[in-house]
């Protein structure tokens, strides 16, 4: 396939080693041709890389097997425990396939985990997630200004910074490519 076409969550195959796009910004500079820059996960564990790519450029797209999982523990060292949601099979992945995932996962949540030859290599998030907030200071009274955040953990045990009149116990929703704050969740 084309760089151009290279979107989050597409594998490739590069130099013999199996990558997962995290993300990617298409560039049209004002001299010279447009280029695409991608950030890559390696599905082995060794970190993420980053690669321009020319838009002509062909890349070796890899077709993974997306499965809906519900996440069901962590084990401590920053993995997790998931269970295929038409199998019933459980599968562990490391912290090292699943980075920063388990923060915007709560247990017994759904998401989707993509597969390689049968074997996990990461978790696809949605764009945000809902969150409870478990610890924030309390707001100043009287404080207006629009621009003043709070730090705030979440259940999850993400941190984040949100408005004043956000209290313990509320859902808000957060991004999960920053783990920025959206907006509250209004209750049921």
């Amino acid at each position: 396939m084309k760089a151009n076409e290279l979107r989050t969550g597409m594998a490739v195959n590069l130099d013999g080693r199996l990558y997962v796009v995290v993300k990617t910004e298409h560039t049209k500079p004002g001299k010279g041709p447009a280029y695409i820059q991608a950030k890559m996960r390696s599905v082995d564990g060794s970190g993420t890389t980053e690669k321009r790519f020319g838009g002509a450029d062909v890349v070796d797209g890899v077709n993974l097997d997306r499965r809906t999982m519900e996440y069901l523990f962590s084990d401590g060292a920053g993995g997790g425990t998931f269970m295929d949601m038409d199998s019933f099979d459980q599968h562990e992945l490391n912290q090292d396939l699943l980075g920063d995932a388990l923060e915007f996962l709560a247990p017994n949540s759904q998401c989707t985990m993509l597969f390689y030859d049968g074997r996990p290599i990461t978790v696809e998030l949605p764009a945000s997630v809902e969150v409870t907030v478990a610890d924030t200071p309390p707001g100043i009274k009287g404080a207006t200004a629009t621009n003043q955040l709070k730090e705030a953990t979440c259940d999850t045990g993400l941190k984040t910074r949100v408005p004043p009149f956000i209290e313990p116990g509320e859902k808000i929703k957060v991004s999960t490519e920053d783990g920025s704050y959206i907006s509250r969740v209004k209750g049921d």
